[in-house]
């Protein structure tokens, strides 16, 4: 049996590439990249000569069948996205599960992800936390609003810079315009910005200047009555 390495990627700065990351794509039989073309600039800047096949949501499902026989072949195999971890918001969870399925070595090496720093820096409470990744577009989205307006964990949604400015008055109508968020944009990167404060406030903010580049929203959860009085009483 060969083995699939998920290796995660920088989602901006190159230094945040692990050495171990490094050793492992040069190592591996192949690599399964999203898109060849933004893959193969990271390859070259590391000097990583192997082979890479496109592996992404258009063809996940034809290819997956020739990887397990390969794999069982002997082969080793690595996956990455175009940035972050492979399989969070991105192609890799059907061939994990085929993996675990035909009882193939699934290793995924630590690294890079944009919700974890996004989280970290909010300044909202991180002990208790869900990940939803994009919202559906139609279908589905005003269902999952009204069960997220009752969340009182704390929320991190991944936006495209041409829906923030809808999504966030979107967020004032099931959420309220006084919930606490926090846009991460460009995390890691050259022009990083956090813009923290009520939804309201960072509407306002990203309406007077139009977004750009990866986004990260994290949402404050919904204060329970008693959670509300508690933090009365503390105040006193």
């Amino acid at each position: 049996m060969g083995k699939l390495y998920i290796v995660p990627t920088p989602i901006g700065n190159l230094e945040d590439m692990t050495f171990r990351a490094i050793r492992i794509l040069k190592e591996v039989d192949l690599i399964l990249a999203e898109d060849t073309r933004t893959s193969g600039k990271l390859l070259k800047h590391f000097e990583i000569g192997t082979h890479m096949h496109s592996h992404h949501m258009h063809n996940e499902h034809k290819t997956i069948e020739n990887l397990i026989s390969r794999l069982k072949g002997g082969e080793t195999i690595a996956l990455i996205s175009d940035a972050g971890t492979p399989a969070i918001s991105d192609p890799g969870f059907l061939l994990t599960r085929a993996c675990v399925e035909n009882k193939i070595d699934v290793e995924c090496l630590p690294g890079a992800t944009a919700f974890v720093p996004a989280l970290v820096n909010s300044g909202l409470p991180n002990d208790k936390f869900i990940f939803e990744g994009f919202l559906p577009d139609k279908k589905g989205r005003q269902t999952r609003y009204l069960a997220l307006a009752e969340e009182t964990r704390t929320m991190i949604l991944y936006v495209s810079p041409h829906k923030l400015v809808k999504t966030l008055a979107e967020f004032i109508t099931y959420f309220g315009e006084d919930r606490q968020i926090c846009v991460s944009r460009e995390l890691s990167k050259l022009h990083e910005e956090n813009v923290r404060g009520t939804v309201r406030e960072v509407l306002t903010h990203f309406e007077n200047k139009p977004p750009k580049g990866e986004i990260v929203v994290v949402v404050g959860g919904k204060i329970t009555v008693k959670e509300n009085k508690k933090q009365t009483d503390e105040n006193f």
